[in-house]
């Protein structure tokens, strides 16, 4: 293991629990230190035997672990060579798993303000096509979820779960099976920004009209309103966001 360790504690016994509860504990240990820099790019892991014991678990979870980070492109195993971290370039960062490592600690601004970019390119075109396209059952979706955000707040877990549903929704109302493809890390991408926000201080205000204006947008059917909110929705959260910062 390199001497920088994470924030987080090294696995212990109690935290262990079915052989897939200890990889993903393990992989998100060492998955956050590599999404937070402390383990940086280029940088080799020590050993597979000395890094099990210092996490106090068994080479085979570590060696699962470890392929679960490669998986999403973060490290890459060679023989004689050990597992190497890879550049930032080759990681899967709009991966909901990594999402939540960058987050799990200070997220970096500059990821921050990357995928506030992305969402300004693909949720305004997404509400767009969701106007043209959707249907009762994508309305139905939308507005359930709008329900449960207004109910709970996005102060809580639950109406922050609402919010990734009502993203999530407005991406299949595109009916677009590339663009539904990206709901999962959009959904993620906004959970994790949101209560990344809230974490020094309350929301300035309350966004939840925001997606109320979309959301009758679509239900209209006029693609230029919806497209015009789903964009000012996106600049007024980067906003708040930039005030959080």
């Amino acid at each position: 293991m390199p001497s920088d360790e994470p924030d987080n504690k090294p696995i212990t016994r109690s935290a262990r629990g079915s052989g897939r509860r200890l990889r993903g504990a393990v992989a998100h240990y060492l998955g956050t230190a590599i999404v937070s820099g402390q383990i940086a790019p280029g940088e080799t892991l020590s050993g597979e035997i000395a890094n099990a014991e210092a996490l106090e678990v068994s080479r085979s979870a570590y060696r699962e672990a470890v392929q679960v980070l490669t998986a999403k492109g973060l490290v890459e195993s060679r023989p004689k060579a050990g597992t190497r971290v890879l550049p930032r370039s080759r990681w899967n960062v709009l991966d909901p798993t990594v999402l939540a490592w960058a987050f799990a600690a200070e997220p970096d601004l500059g990821f921050v303000r990357d995928l506030f970019e992305l969402r300004a390119v693909v949720e305004p075109a997404a509400a767009r096509f969701a106007a043209e396209r959707r249907d009762k059952d994508d309305i139905k979706a939308m507005r359930e979820a709008l329900a449960r955000m207004k109910r709970h707040t996005l102060a809580t877990e639950a109406g922050r779960m609402a919010d990734r549903e009502f993203h999530a929704a407005l991406l299949r109302a595109t009916h677009n099976d590339a663009m539904i493809a990206l709901s999962a890390s959009i959904s993620a991408a906004v959970s994790w920004t949101t209560e990344f926000k809230q974490r020094s201080r309350a929301l300035p205000r309350d966004p939840v009209p925001d997606h109320a204006r979309v959301c009758d947008a679509i239900a209209a059917g006029d693609p230029d309103a919806a497209s015009a909110a789903m964009r000012a929705l996106v600049d007024l959260a980067l906003d708040d966001t930039r005030l959080a910062m």
